[in-house]
């Protein structure tokens, strides 16, 4: 089999002006994960991959029409992300609302029409979520990402700190200070700690910078060191 250079250079080209486009694209939409996409975003998100793998295989395309077909998606995208965010009723169009398919213990079959659920669909999610005992839910939303959110009844909730009467630490962020023995400047900078600090506290502790793979501090000063090949994490909260 003949292989064309030229050709495998031009798809080479096109392939870096797509993955090009598309990051900048994709920047310009923000962050969203697979699992937040509403439908209107998965759409669009199809039909760019489709503009850019044409772009990239089709060599009897243009890359310039390949290009402003992801920019046209891309701003349309992001304009409607923008009017969504002040209006109600466009945000309701475009990206749908919440569906109720159990309301206070009670399987609503219009919600789950709606959705395209049958029981069997709805049984495997709540699986899915940990509740084998559909009257355990009090209610179920599908949201507009397909995703089922469930409140269970009263009875099965699980207790909280507050129900248990028990005073809980506050919580507290973490950073983590050193990744694979290599120290994070700026996570340190945040927890107003210096260098000099850190090599005292791995020194107290008997390790070695190069061997810890993982370092962490809250700003309860909690201060916890994974050491490579250990299973266990050297833990100690400052005095």
């Amino acid at each position: 089999m003949n292989m064309d250079f030229s050709e495998v250079g031009t798809v080479i080209y096109r392939g870096l002006i797509s993955l090009v486009t598309l990051f900048l694209v994709t920047k310009m939409l923000g962050k969203k994960q697979v699992s937040q996409l509403s439908l209107f975003d998965y759409v669009i998100g199809i039909s760019i991959g489709n503009f850019a793998a044409e772009m990239t295989v089709n060599l009897d395309t243009n890359e310039i029409n390949g290009i402003v077909a992801v920019l046209v998606f891309g701003i349309v995208a992001y304009i409607v992300s923008v009017i969504t965010m002040k209006s109600i009723v466009l945000r309701k169009f475009f990206m749908g609302s919440p569906t109720v398919l159990i309301e206070d213990g009670k399987l609503m079959m219009e919600g789950l029409r709606k959705v395209k659920f049958d029981i069997n669909d709805l049984l495997e999610e709540c699986r899915g979520d940990g509740y084998f005992d559909i009257s355990e839910i009090a209610y179920a939303v599908m949201e507009v990402n397909g995703k089922l959110s469930i409140l269970p009844k009263s009875e099965y909730a699980n207790p909280t700190l507050k129900d248990l009467n028990i005073k809980g630490q506050k919580a507290s962020l973490c950073a983590n200070i050193i990744i694979d023995g290599n120290i994070m400047p700026k996570a340190l900078a945040d927890m107003h700690k210096t260098e000099e600090w850190l090599y005292h506290e791995l020194k107290t502790k008997g390790t070695k910078l190069e061997d810890v793979l993982l370092a962490t501090l809250d700003t309860n000063e909690k201060f916890i060191v994974y050491e490579k090949n250990v299973n266990k994490p050297i833990s100690s909260v400052l005095e």
